[in-house]
């Protein structure tokens, strides 16, 4: 009974394994759209935004992994 316990267990933290790398290539995925997309813009188009040129990391890293 004990061997099933600890099969379940180890699927689980399996899946939640491959979940958490699923969710890291997804946010590096987001992080990489927007900073090539912020990058495309004009000076004038980011000023419009309220961003500046050196702002671009720090917008694109809460856009993906939050504050």
């Amino acid at each position: 009974m004990a061997l099933v316990q600890d099969i379940r267990t180890t699927e689980f933290g399996i899946a939640s394994f491959f979940a958490g790398i699923v969710d890291a290539i997804a946010r590096r995925k987001v992080y990489r759209e927007t900073i090539r997309e912020l990058q495309s813009l004009s000076s004038r188009e980011l000023d419009d935004l309220g961003l500046h040129r050196s702002m671009i990391t720090r917008v694109a890293q809460e856009a993906a992994y939050g504050k």
